[in-house]
């Protein structure tokens, strides 16, 4: 047996393999301790390695390694005065690329910040997206009595449980496709961090072999239908009516049942509650919102937005550069650059233009975007 300290001193004794001299690297920095102390990662963007670590993030630092490997002709990096100085120092030839995923976070600053000054427009487009999603659900809705009672999941057939993963699984991709950090698209989706590791490394959805079983709730599922159906929702409630039968489980067994049961009913009289009562957003939620595809947003987050859209004239104006700005960078459209900065800056987005133009270091005055390999990935692991 190794103990730890052993273990790492036989790691890095072992000498690194030689690599072929880069040519295109992407920077960005990675914390030793979060917000205390951070160190530089240097990725070889052709070859999609990390090629070393760098103990901080200085300027004199990055210059004093690019000066160590001359053959460098392309640098992908943050908006960060002190890389843009430590390039220019030590590879002053080189073209320096405007990063992709840091330029779209910079543009959900820059609108996280405008929105915040529209907070009642914010407030005003949730009520209108709440209560346009209690008229619609009241309308769908059958009578409580009446209404068929879906099963939970756990009772759904294996082609319907497989239909709900695999729309998650082509959500997660399609976002870490737009360039989300993991730990941004677990967050977003509401789905543990390490399934959506799983997803995005074998880029298709695994096969899902486990077994039906059945769960002490279930014997008492007659009774929870019943009252389910008289119009109890409240699973303490419940869970306190099957005690009293005799079942010795505990609460959130009987509340993951609830919750199963009124996901599987989108148009039984508890769905009424659940998306009368949709809460506004985060403004940076909403600020991704705005500029995200329709097609990766549901029913109400698009009532939202097209709520929004109607509240200002000059808030739409930011929200349809926004967009347009995702757009130019998705696609590489640098080509269109110039006019959008002339659009933005008599926008409440001139700020975000003029930082923008300021940091812009491409051959004949326009900006190179490229795709961060690494995004989203933890130097650590890297």
């Amino acid at each position: 047996m190794f103990d730890g300290d052993t273990l790492l001193r036989l790691i890095r004794a072992v000498p690194l393999p030689a690599l072929p001299t880069p040519r295109v690297i992407g920077i960005d920095d990675w914390s030793w301790r979060r917000g205390q102390r951070y160190g530089t990662i240097i990725v070889d963007l052709e070859r999609n390695r990390p090629i070393d670590l760098l103990s901080d993030r200085h300027a004199e630092t990055v210059a004093a390694w690019l000066k160590a490997h001359p053959k460098v002709e392309v640098v992908a990096r943050d908006r960060a005065g002190a890389y843009a100085d430590g390039i220019r120092a030590g590879a002053p030839n080189a073209v320096q690329v405007s990063d992709r995923w840091h330029l779209l976070r910079n543009l959900g600053d820059a609108l996280a910040g405008v929105l915040d000054r529209h907070y009642y427009d914010l407030r005003m487009a949730s009520k209108a997206a709440a209560g346009a999603a209690l008229e619609i659900s009241t309308a769908a809705a059958p009578s409580p009595t009446t209404a068929p009672l879906p099963a939970p999941a756990a009772e759904l057939p294996r082609t319907d449980r497989h239909g709900v993963r695999q729309a998650r699984f082509d959500e997660v991709m399609a976002l870490h496709g737009q360039g989300w950090p993991m730990k941004r698209i677990a967050r977003t989706l509401g789905i543990n961090r390490k399934t959506v590791r799983a997803w995005v490394r074998s880029g298709e959805l695994p096969v899902w072999s486990q077994r039906d079983r059945g769960s002490a709730v279930d014997r008492h599922a007659v009774h929870l239908r019943q009252r389910w159906r008289e119009g109890c929702r409240n699973a303490a409630r419940l869970w306190r009516e099957i005690q009293e039968r005799g079942f010795r489980g505990q609460f959130h067994t009987v509340q993951r049942w609830v919750r199963r049961l009124r996901d599987a009913s989108p148009t039984s009289a508890g769905a009424v509650g659940t998306m009368g009562t949709w809460k506004m957003p985060s403004k940076r939620r909403a600020a991704w919102l705005v500029v995200a595809d329709p097609e990766t947003i549901d029913a109400a987050e698009q009532r939202f937005v097209d709520a929004l859209l109607v509240r200002s004239e000059g808030l739409t104006t930011v929200i349809e550069l926004g967009g347009a700005f995702s757009t130019m960078v998705h696609r590489q459209q640098a080509d269109r650059l110039d006019s959008w900065l002339a659009a933005a800056r008599e926008t409440a987005l001139a700020a975000f233009a003029d930082g923008l133009a300021g940091n812009v270091h491409g051959r004949g005055g326009k900006t190179p975007m490229k795709d961060r390999a690494g995004a989203g990935r933890s130097p650590h692991t890297a």
